[in-house]
């Protein structure tokens, strides 16, 4: 076609736009878009992904990686075994918890609960330590914060009463002592910590220690002097000294103490009308 009011010219021939050149593979489900302007400074960027994000944690430059459904079990597994010895069962009962070390050979290595597992020989009720045991299990590879599993299983009571362990603390119910096997195995990993006593609570609990103690000492004395007819015993006699070496023994408490609300230690004593606990300090007192 030669247009008109001047010489014949070719008109430039018109390629199409190959597919390949403006083809983008989608791979997945679109959750946003905008569309970019020929005068933008700067067209806009997809962010990464939270699946990319997973997979540069797993990646071996990676600095840390944390606990998440994706981490696969290793072969081998570190772990421990507790032993729960309760009257309200014919049988002990074994509990193993393995951890999975993360960041091995780092200075980001983390140990982390993976699963758990309880054998006995009292089979009774096997179905439903295997689904307790797979639920704990799968919390644990679930990740983040696992600690309040500790709290849940130690609320569990038995109706038919709970028991004393060695030690005088209390267990409501066996679960309740699998909670504190957990509880004990996150501690020995480092999940959990112990509160420590303030300076104050350290020095009221020694304060109420050595005053019930002498209250306790100058009854027992007086009652005996009674008995033998007004004498009284020295008090640097080799039976006191001992009786007072076994008082004051770790982890020993007076004999008259009663059952703690808060830790279930029988480490209570009631001094001037207030009760106080010889073990973790808690009063009604304030």
């Amino acid at each position: 076609m030669i247009p008109r009011g001047g010489a014949a010219s070719a008109v430039p021939p018109v390629f199409p736009i190959q597919a390949s050149d403006m083809t983008i593979k989608i791979s997945r489900k679109i959750k946003g878009y905008s569309v970019a302007k020929p005068d933008d400074a700067k067209a806009p960027t997809l962010g990464p992904d939270p699946v990319d994000a997973i997979e540069v944690a797993r990646s071996p430059g990676a600095e840390v990686i944390q606990m998440h459904e994706k981490v696969e079990r290793p072969e081998v597994l570190i772990g421990a075994t507790y032993k729960i010895r309760s009257p309200l069962v014919e049988h002990a009962m074994y509990v193993t918890i393995n951890d999975i070390v993360l960041n091995q050979g780092t200075e980001y290595e983390l140990r982390r609960p993976f699963e758990i597992f309880i054998n006995s020989k009292n089979m009774d009720h096997f179905q439903w330590i295997v689904a307790l045991t797979r639920i704990m299990s799968a919390v644990f590879r679930k990740g983040g914060d696992v600690t309040f599993i500790v709290e849940e299983l130690r609320a569990v009571f038995d109706p038919r009463g709970g028991y004393f362990k060695a030690g005088g603390v209390y267990m409501p119910s066996i679960v309740a002592e699998l909670g504190a096997i957990v509880e004990q195995h996150l501690k020995m990993i480092g999940l959990l910590h112990d509160p420590e006593l303030g300076p104050e609570q350290r020095k009221l609990i020694a304060e109420k220690r050595a005053a019930y103690e002498g209250r306790t000492k100058k009854k027992s004395e007086i009652s005996t002097a009674g008995e033998m007819g007004g004498a009284m015993i020295d008090a640097a006699s080799p039976a006191d000294a001992h009786a007072e070496t076994a008082s004051g023994s770790a982890g020993a408490f007076p004999p008259g103490a009663t059952q703690c609300h808060k830790c279930n230690t029988s480490a209570v004593i009631s001094m001037d009308g207030c009760a106080t606990c010889l073990n973790c300090g808690y009063s009604k007192c304030g």
